[in-house]
Parts: structure tokens; C-alpha cells; sequence
């Protein structure tokens, strides 16, 4: 889940991208069936399963959909379904913003939430005495160095009160988390709960954590989401609307039955990356089931205030040039209950 992380930078500044027409990605036999190219962010991990399960048990077959999941290649998720490469993909609020206020070149809405509620946070060695904010103070952090990253932090620790001019930074290139704390080679690192501390139990490194969400509500913004190519929202509508639904039954499975879904995962991963992670996958899974709808009323629901809560700061804060609330998303392509 990290690796999440790195592809970040990438995303603070979009790059012009040229309009493609939407790529064929079904097989031969397809049929009548529309073809839609789903972009993960990165390798798979248990943030995608809904989509997994949507495609292994057929939720999209049934939909009229042949469905093709690949993954950013030299462009970023966001890039690919702004051209019209992907007609869904996996984005995050925070790292969207820069690429929403570059309007004539910004070509997707997010139109549901993977999880309803941010999960990240800082992850530290047990008993380093991390367990707020204001423990990093004096502490050694690895940093992305980005404007959001660090505006957060410093309202969480000063907030809290600490330190946040006290806090050492070092640049980040760390793939193995609880290695990294366990060999001493930071005291801190930004982890997603659900990947980067049940994989620090599955090794065997004890650290504490604290997630941004519990300290200010500010930070409970949606991480991750899934956006939607604009054309294809609009001349595709009820393609589109069947995707989100599957994709809905998927999730909605997944917080039912984590361990069947954690297995439908590991055998859907084309990749490689999940080989041997059959404990934390599961584990994962697990944590993840009861954060896929949490206390919304459904699975994919934004919260239009939680969601301009984050944008209004970010905007109050000189981090983004325009004010974003009310940008960027949509309800109307969930399913109706």
C-alpha cells in the first residue's frame, strides 16, 4: 500500500495529456458487450477487491460488460482516465486536487468511495512513544516532501502540541515498512492501516500508529476513490451506471465474505505481487470489511461536507490557487436502495 505513496509526486502537478479515443480492451468473443478498462493505482491490494470479486463471479458479465483491469503505465490513474485510456480508475482526494484545478485538462469525476472513511497514518516503532501527533517531535519522519503531506503534518503536531519545525525529515524509499522501523532506519512512516500495520503483525514488528482521521476531522477525506472518465459518463450513461453497480455487489461481498474475497484476489492478481502473501492478504481483507461501508448508507456514498471540509482547508491554506468544494464528485451513478 505504500507504493501508493510513491506514485503521488506524480499526480501533484498533471501533465497535458492528449485526447485518445477510448481503447478497445475486450477479448474477441466480447460480443455486445461494452468494453471498460479499470486502472488500478498501483499493484493489487485489498483496496481493489471489490472489483475482483465483480469480475470472478460474473457481476459484470451480467451487467453487458467485458471488463479489463490493467495498470498505470508511464501515466498516472488520474492521466489515463482524463484521456480517455481507462473509463474508471483508482484516485485519492488529497493527491486530485492539483489535478482538478487544471480544469481544461482534467477529464474525470470521482464518482464512489472505495472506503468511507481515511485510514491512513503514522506507523512507529512500539514504545518510541509516537502514539499522537505530538510525538514526532524530535523524531526522524521519511517524507514525501509534498506541500499536503507537510501542511498536514504540521497542523496535526502543532495541534497536538508538539513541534513540527523539531521533526527530522528524510527523503522516503522505503518498500518494506515494518523492516524499515525494525532496522532502525526511521522512526516514522505514513501507512494505510489496513496494508501497512496488519503487515507489520504478520512480520512480527510491534509499532504503534495513529490515524490522521482520529485527531482531526478535517483529515477524513476519501482515500481511495474511484473516478470515471467524463465522456464516458456522458455518452455511456447506463454503462456506466452498471459498472458502479457490479462493482457495488462486489465491495458489498467483500465485507461479507473477507476470506473468500481475499482468496478471489490472490488468484485475480495477474501480477505476481501478492505471491506468498496469502496471511496478509487475509488479514487485510478482514480489516477492510467493515470499513468498505462503515456507517453510510451504502456502499460509494461521498459525503458532500466531509468531502469540502478537506478541499475548503487545502483551499484556506494556499495549497490549491481555487476553492474546490462541491468539484469533483457525484452520487447519481450508485445504485438506487
Amino acid at each position: 500500500m505504500n507504493k501508493r505513496i510513491i506514485s503521488i509526486a506524480a499526480a501533484i502537478v498533471l501533465t497535458a495529456v492528449t485526447a485518445f479515443g477510448m481503447t478497445g480492451c475486450g477479448s474477441s468473443d466480447s460480443g455486445d458487450k461494452t468494453p471498460v478498462t479499470f486502472c488500478l493505482d498501483w499493484t493489487p491490494n485489498t483496496n481493489h477487491t471489490g472489483v475482483y470479486v465483480a469480475k470472478a463471479l460474473g457481476y459484470y458479465d451480467e451487467a453487458g460488460l467485458d471488463v479489463t483491469i490493467v495498470q498505470p503505465a508511464e501515466n498516472t490513474a488520474e492521466q489515463m482516465t482524463s484521456a480517455g485510456e481507462a473509463q474508471f480508475a483508482i484516485g485519492y482526494q488529497d493527491t486530485m486536487a492539483s489535478i482538478l484545478e487544471d480544469e481544461e485538462n482534467c477529464n474525470f469525476t470521482t464518482v464512489a468511495a472505495v472506503l468511507q472513511h481515511n485510514t491512513s497514518g503514522i506507523m512507529s516503532r512500539k514504545g518510541d512513544g509516537i502514539t499522537s501527533p505530538k510525538g514526532l517531535t524530535g523524531k526522524t519522519y521519511s517524507a514525501w516532501d509534498i506541500p499536503i503531506e507537510q501542511a498536514m503534518l504540521k497542523k496535526l503536531i502543532n495541534d497536538d502540541g508538539g513541534n513540527f519545525d523539531e521533526l527530522k525529515q528524510i527523503p522516503n524509499n522505503i518498500t518494506d515498512e515494518p523492516a524499515a522501523l525494525d532496522a532502525n532506519q526511521t522512526d516514522a512512516i505514513w501507512v494505510y492501516e489496513g496494508w501497512g500495520v496488519v503487515n507489520a503483525e504478520v512480520e512480527g514488528v510491534d509499532v504503534d500508529y495513529f490515524g490522521f482521521a482520529d485527531y482531526d476531522e478535517t483529515f477524513d477525506y476519501y482515500s481511495p476513490v474511484i473516478i470515471a472518465n467524463n465522456d464516458f459518463l456522458s455518452n455511456q450513461t447506463d454503462a456506466a451506471k452498471a459498472f458502479i453497480a457490479a462493482t457495488a455487489k462486489g465491495y458489498e461481498y467483500a465485507a461479507k465474505n473477507p476470506e473468500e474475497a481475499a482468496d478471489i484476489l490472490i488468484e485475480g492478481d495477474e501480477t505476481g505481487s501478492l505471491e506468498n502473501s496469502e496471511e496478509l492478504v487475509k488479514k487485510s481483507q478482514k480489516v477492510l470489511a467493515d470499513k468498505y461501508i462503515a456507517d453510510a448508507e451504502q456502499w460509494g456514498v461521498i459525503d458532500a461536507d466531509r468531502w469540502n471540509r478537506f478541499y475548503k482547508w487545502l483551499h484556506d491554506n494556499g495549497l490549491t490557487e481555487t476553492d474546490l468544494t462541491d468539484k469533483g464528485f457525484t452520487n447519481e451513478y450508485l445504485p438506487e436502495k
